[in-house]
C-alpha cells in the first residue's frame, strides 16, 4: 500500500487560502518574530508593537480592507493569516486581532465613508493605533445594557461621552494601557432626552504625543495570567466631547437638531444587525484557538514519540505513545481538532462569501440573509466548542509531556496562559452557546432577538413542537432530523459514517424537541427567569449536540471531496475517532434514553480504544501536516536533551 503523503493531507487543510498560511510559515524565518519566553510586562509589550509594525511591512493588515484605502479586499484570506498567527507569538495575534480585527473592522463594518476616509489609511498603516472598548466592569456579555452614555448637545454639535461611575468603566481594553490613540466606545446614544440603544462612537484618548487627553482617565490591568505582551487597560470618560460625525451611523444617525433617524426602526434588530457585523473576531478567535492547540498536540505527541518510560517484558523501554493511556490522552483530541479544523474552514468562507466585496458600496439597509443569521449562530458554538477544546487538550498535552510540560521555555505553559482567557472574549461560551440554541429554536432573530425571557418562552409556547424543531432548516442534514431515530443500540456499524450522521442527528433533534416541550409547558409561569434557568442545562445540551453535528458534518463532506488512497483512509480513521469519542462520553446520557445498551457502550469503548491503537503509528504524521513552522517547535522537549 502506497504510503501516507504529508504534503497532500496539509495541502487538504490549508485550503482555498493556502498560499496565505504559507506566507504566515515564512514569518518564522525573520528573526523578529522568535518566540521568546520569560520577559517581563513592559519588554513583551514594546516587543510586540515591534512585531505589530513587521505585520505591515509583510502586508498583513491590508487583508481585510477595501482597496481603495489600500486593502487587498480579502477578508477570507485576513483570517487565515490570523490563526496562523497563533503558532507564534499569541500576544501579537491579540494586538493585531484589537486594531485590524475589532477597532479596523468596527470602523468598517458600523461607519460610513467620511469615518473610512478619515481612518482607514492610517489604522491599517499602524499611523494610528486604536481600541475595541466594549466591555464594562459591570456588563461584558450583557452588551445591550452598558452604562457608558453618549448624550447630544444640539448646542454644540456635540455628542459628551460620560462614565457615570466605576462599573460602568471600560475594562480589559487592548492598547489602553499604552500605545492606543483613539477607541471605538460602545455606549448608550441619548438625544432629545430618549436612548437609542448602544451606538458606536470614536473618541480620542491621547494625543499625537502620547498623552492622555483632557477628561479622559486611563488605568493599567497590569500582570495577568498570560498575554502580556498586550497593554489591556480601563478607560473612564468624565464628559468628553466629540463631533457628531464621530458616531458610526451607518445603521443610525443623528441631525444637527437631535433628530434620529435609522434604516432599522426595531431597536432589538438593530442591536443584533451591529452586533452581526463583528462576527469575524469570533471565527478569528476559534481559528486561532485551533491553531494553539495543534502546537500543543505535536509537541506532545512529538515527545511522546521520544520518551522512554519502564521495560517490556524483554528489557526494552516502552515510548510512552505505545501506552493506551497515553494515546487516550492525546489521539482523540488530535481529531476533534481536525474536525474543528474542517469546520473552521467552511466558517471563513462562509464568512467571506456572505460578507461580499468589501469594495462595494456601501449599504445601510438591513441583510435579510438567513445564511447569514445560521453563520453567525454557528461561530457563536464553534468559538465556544474551539477554545473549550483549547483549555482541555494544551492541559492534557502538559500532563502528557510530566515536568518537561511545565517548564516555560518547552512553551506548552505559555500556551496554557495565553489561551485561557479565550474562553471569555468575543463573548463567555455559555453566554454563546446559549445564542445557539435561542437560533434554533426560533430561526428567527429579528422575532425573537428582542423578546425578554418570558417572551422567548411564550414565542416557542405558540409553535408547534416539529415546526420549532424545523426552522433549522437553513442547517444541514434537515433530512436526517425528520428521518424516524436509528436503531443504535445492537445494529448498524459503529464505522458507518450514515450511522454516526444519523445518531448525531437523532441526539440533536430529541434534544430540541424535550427542550421545546419543556418550554411549552412552561409557558404560564410567573417567573421568567424561573422558566429559562431551569432549563438551563437542557439548553447548553442542546447546543452542544448540534455543534457536534456540524462538526462532524463537515469533517464528512471534506472526506468526500478526496480521492481514494492512504490519505482518505488515514483521515477516515482520524473522522471515526472524533465521532465515537464524542460519543462515548455521552454513552450516560444515550443509555437514559434508551438508545445505547449495556453491550453496544461496551463496544463503543472498544472500538475507540482500537481506533487509538490503528492511528498510532500515524500520530507523527497527523501533527506534521498541520505545517507549523519548525520555529515554533524549536524547543528543548523536541531536541537532543536527555528526557
Amino acid at each position: 500500500m502506497r504510503s501516507v503523503e504529508v504534503s497532500f493531507i496539509r495541502s487538504v487543510l490549508d485550503g482555498r487560502w493556502g498560499d496565505m498560511r504559507d506566507k504566515a510559515r515564512k514569518l518564522s524565518e525573520d528573526e523578529r518574530f522568535a518566540v521568546v519566553v520569560g520577559e517581563d510586562t513592559e519588554t513583551q509589550r514594546a516587543r510586540v508593537l515591534e512585531r505589530l509594525q513587521a505585520l505591515t511591512e509583510y502586508g498583513y493588515s491590508r487583508n481585510g480592507f477595501p482597496t481603495r484605502y489600500g486593502g487587498t479586499n480579502d477578508l477570507g484570506r485576513s483570517i487565515t493569516g490570523f490563526e496562523m498567527l497563533a503558532m507564534g507569538d499569541l500576544s501579537l495575534l491579540v494586538k493585531s486581532g484589537v486594531q485590524w480585527g475589532l477597532f479596523g473592522g468596527a470602523i468598517l463594518h458600523l461607519g460610513t465613508e467620511r469615518h473610512h476616509e478619515a481612518y482607514l489609511r492610517d489604522l491599517i498603516e499602524l499611523r494610528l493605533l486604536g481600541c475595541f472598548a466594549m466591555t464594562e466592569h459591570g456588563h461584558g456579555s450583557d452588551v445591550a445594557n452598558l452604562r457608558t452614555t453618549a448624550t447630544f448637545d444640539p448646542d454644540t454639535d456635540e455628542f459628551v461621552v460620560r462614565t457615570p461611575d466605576d462599573d460602568a468603566a471600560k475594562e480589559y481594553i487592548g492598547n489602553a494601557a499604552r500605545d492606543g490613540r483613539v477607541a471605538v466606545v460602545f455606549a448608550q446614544l441619548v438625544t432629545q432626552g430618549e436612548s437609542q440603544g448602544v451606538h458606536a462612537f470614536v473618541v480620542p484618548i491621547r494625543d499625537d504625543a502620547g498623552r492622555v487627553l483632557p477628561g479622559v482617565r486611563l488605568d493599567d490591568c497590569g500582570l495577568k495570567a498570560g498575554l502580556n505582551g498586550v497593554d489591556n487597560g480601563r478607560i473612564w470618560f468624565d464628559d468628553v466631547r466629540v463631533p457628531r460625525d464621530n458616531l458610526l451611523n451607518r445603521y443610525g444617525d443623528v441631525a444637527a437638531d437631535g433628530s434620529y433617524t435609522t434604516t432599522i426602526p426595531n431597536a432589538g434588530k438593530r442591536f443584533f444587525t451591529m452586533l452581526g457585523t463583528l462576527v469575524q473576531g469570533r471565527i478569528s478567535v476559534a481559528g486561532g484557538a485551533a491553531s494553539a492547540t495543534k502546537v500543543a498536540l505535536a509537541i506532545a505527541i512529538g515527545y511522546g514519540n521520544r520518551r522512554q518510560q519502564f521495560q517490556r517484558p524483554d528489557g526494552q523501554e516502552v515510548v510512552i505513545l505505545d501506552y493506551l493511556a497515553h494515546q487516550r490522552k492525546l489521539l482523540p483530541a488530535l481529531a476533534k481538532t481536525y474536525a474543528l479544523h474542517f469546520a473552521q474552514l467552511d466558517l471563513v468562507t462562509g464568512l467571506h462569501e456572505t460578507t461580499g466585496s468589501l469594495d462595494a458600496p456601501l449599504s445601510r439597509e438591513p441583510r435579510d440573509d438567513p445564511a447569514r443569521r445560521e453563520l453567525e449562530a454557528r461561530a457563536a458554538g464553534i468559538k465556544a466548542v474551539a477554545t473549550w477544546h483549547a483549555t482541555s487538550t494544551i492541559q492534557a498535552c502538559r500532563e502528557a509531556c510530566g515536568g518537561s510540560g511545565y517548564l516555560a521555555e518547552n512553551r506548552l505553559p505559555g500556551l496554557k496562559a495565553d489561551t485561557d482567557v479565550f474562553t471569555t472574549f468575543e463573548g463567555d461560551n455559555t453566554v454563546l452557546l446559549q445564542l445557539v440554541a435561542k437560533e434554533l429554536l426560533t430561526g428567527y432573530r429579528d422575532a425573537f432577538g428582542d423578546l425578554d425571557l418570558l417572551g422567548t418562552v411564550r414565542f416557542v409556547a405558540d409553535q408547534a413542537v416539529e415546526v420549532v424543531v424545523e426552522r433549522i432548516g437553513g442547517w444541514r442534514l434537515l433530512q436526517r432530523l425528520r428521518d424516524a431515530a436509528p436503531d443504535i443500540t445492537e445494529t448498524g456499524s459503529l464505522f458507518d459514517h450514515d450511522w454516526q450522521l444519523a445518531v448525531f442527528a437523532w441526539r440533536e433533534k430529541h434534544l430540541l424537541e424535550s427542550l421545546a416541550k419543556r418550554l411549552r409547558k412552561a409557558a404560564d409561569a410567573d417567573d421568567p427567569f424561573a422558566v429559562f434557568n431551569g432549563a438551563q442545562d437542557h439548553l447548553l445540551h442542546a447546543a452542544r449536540a448540534h455543534i457536534d453535528n456540524v462538526l462532524l458534518n463537515a469533517f464528512v463532506a471534506a472526506l468526500e471531496k478526496l480521492p481514494a488512497g492512504a490519505e482518505q483512509d488515514l483521515l477516515i480513521k482520524v473522522c471515526d475517532l472524533y465521532a465515537l469519542s464524542t460519543l462515548e462520553a455521552d454513552r450516560g446520557w444515550l443509555a437514559e434514553h434508551g438508545r445505547l445498551t449495556a453491550t453496544r457502550s461496551k463496544a463503543l469503548v472498544a472500538a475507540v480504544n482500537q481506533l487509538c491503537d490503528d492511528l498510532r503509528p500515524d500520530a507523527q504524521t497527523l501533527v506534521d501536516a498541520f505545517g507549523i513552522p519548525p520555529a515554533a517547535l524549536d524547543v528543548p522537549i523536541l531536541a537532543g536533551r536527555p528526557t
